[in-house]
Protein backbone atom coordinates (compact mmCIF):
# COMPACT_ATOMS: atom_id res chain seq x y z
CA UNK A 1 0.00 0.00 0.00
CA UNK A 2 1.18 3.49 -0.86
CA UNK A 3 -0.85 5.16 1.90
CA UNK A 4 -3.15 4.46 4.82
CA UNK A 5 -6.88 4.29 4.11
CA UNK A 6 -8.00 4.99 7.67
CA UNK A 7 -11.61 4.11 8.44
CA UNK A 8 -13.41 3.06 5.24
CA UNK A 9 -17.03 4.17 4.90
CA UNK A 10 -19.59 3.99 2.11
CA UNK A 11 -22.47 6.36 1.45
CA UNK A 12 -26.03 5.03 1.41
CA UNK A 13 -26.32 5.54 -2.35
CA UNK A 14 -23.08 3.71 -3.06
CA UNK A 15 -24.05 0.89 -0.73
CA UNK A 16 -27.37 0.52 -2.57
CA UNK A 17 -26.05 0.63 -6.16
CA UNK A 18 -22.55 -0.85 -6.11
CA UNK A 19 -21.44 -4.46 -6.40
CA UNK A 20 -19.46 -4.68 -3.16
CA UNK A 21 -17.03 -7.47 -4.07
CA UNK A 22 -15.63 -5.56 -7.04
CA UNK A 23 -15.48 -2.36 -4.96
CA UNK A 24 -13.40 -4.12 -2.29
CA UNK A 25 -11.05 -5.53 -4.93
CA UNK A 26 -10.60 -2.09 -6.50
CA UNK A 27 -10.14 -0.38 -3.13
CA UNK A 28 -7.47 -2.75 -1.90
CA UNK A 29 -5.94 -3.94 -5.16
CA UNK A 30 -5.79 -0.72 -7.13
CA UNK A 31 -6.60 2.45 -5.22
CA UNK A 32 -4.41 1.83 -2.16
CA UNK A 33 -1.52 1.02 -4.48
CA UNK A 34 -1.78 4.27 -6.44
CA UNK A 35 -3.85 3.16 -9.45
CA UNK A 36 -6.25 6.11 -9.64
CA UNK A 37 -8.59 4.55 -12.19
CA UNK A 38 -10.45 6.64 -14.75
CA UNK A 39 -8.92 10.03 -14.02
CA UNK A 40 -7.25 12.39 -16.48
CA UNK A 41 -3.47 12.38 -16.58
CA UNK A 42 -3.49 15.79 -14.86
CA UNK A 43 -5.66 14.48 -12.01
CA UNK A 44 -3.45 11.43 -11.63
CA UNK A 45 -0.42 13.72 -11.36
CA UNK A 46 -2.26 15.79 -8.74
CA UNK A 47 -2.75 12.62 -6.69
CA UNK A 48 0.95 11.85 -6.88
CA UNK A 49 1.68 15.32 -5.52
CA UNK A 50 -1.04 14.85 -2.88
CA UNK A 51 0.69 11.69 -1.68
CA UNK A 52 3.84 13.65 -0.91
CA UNK A 53 2.11 16.76 0.46
CA UNK A 54 -0.59 14.95 2.50
CA UNK A 55 -3.51 16.34 0.49
CA UNK A 56 -6.81 14.63 -0.27
CA UNK A 57 -6.73 11.71 -2.75
CA UNK A 58 -9.35 10.76 -5.34
CA UNK A 59 -9.91 7.71 -7.51
CA UNK A 60 -12.63 7.12 -10.10
CA UNK A 61 -13.74 3.61 -11.06
CA UNK A 62 -16.58 1.42 -12.29
CA UNK A 63 -17.85 -1.67 -10.49
CA UNK A 64 -18.55 -5.03 -12.18
CA UNK A 65 -21.94 -3.69 -13.34
CA UNK A 66 -20.51 -0.53 -14.90
CA UNK A 67 -21.67 1.82 -12.13
CA UNK A 68 -19.25 4.73 -11.73
CA UNK A 69 -18.02 5.53 -8.21
CA UNK A 70 -15.37 7.57 -6.50
CA UNK A 71 -13.04 6.79 -3.62
CA UNK A 72 -11.82 9.78 -1.61
CA UNK A 73 -9.23 9.65 1.17
CA UNK A 74 -9.01 12.70 3.41
CA UNK A 75 -5.75 14.60 3.73
CA UNK A 76 -5.11 13.34 7.25
CA UNK A 77 -5.64 9.73 6.02
CA UNK A 78 -8.11 9.03 8.83
CA UNK A 79 -11.05 8.27 6.55
CA UNK A 80 -11.72 6.92 3.06
CA UNK A 81 -15.19 7.33 1.58
CA UNK A 82 -16.73 5.33 -1.27
CA UNK A 83 -19.46 7.32 -2.99
CA UNK A 84 -21.32 7.92 -6.21
CA UNK A 85 -20.30 11.10 -8.09
CA UNK A 86 -23.80 12.55 -7.70
CA UNK A 87 -23.47 12.27 -3.90
CA UNK A 88 -20.47 14.61 -3.78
Amino acid sequence: MKFELGKVVMTVGANTKLECTSVAEILLGRYANGDWGNLSDDDKQENEIALKQNYRLLGSYEDANGVKFWIITEADRRCTTILLPEEY
